[in-house]
């Protein structure tokens, strides 16, 4: 179920009054998930989720992978297309991870 939203502006210098009511993602083993905008608790890995909900909609990865061809040789992959994109896309969303960040070896 996706976020009903009712927003309105009342003049150019008021701030838009927004209402929005809770959402639920697909649970995460055994805990449920629900997106909330009161501000009562924050996370900042809440993209991540709505990125999943959204590739498994839509079949996001399943789509692009079908985009490029694997010409590496079978038996010697042991990631396939799909999982390398999955890590990519996810990595390039999400951002780096604090203190993971790499840096280049010295010259």
């Amino acid at each position: 179920m996706f976020a009903q939203s009712l927003c309105r502006r009342e003049t150019a210098s008021a701030l838009t009054e927004c209402i929005q009511s809770p959402f639920e993602f697909e649970a995460h083993f055994s805990r449920q998930v629900v997106g909330r905008f009161d501000g009562s608790r924050l996370t900042t890995d809440g993209g991540g989720l709505l990125l999943r909900q959204a590739d498994r909609k839509i079949g996001l990865l399943k789509r692009l992978a079908a985009c490029f061809t694997d010409t590496r040789q079978p038996e010697r992959i042991e990631h396939g297309l799909r999982e390398m994109l999955a890590q990519r896309v996810y990595g390039l969303a999400l951002g780096p991870v604090s203190g993971l960040r790499w840096s280049p070896p010295d010259s």
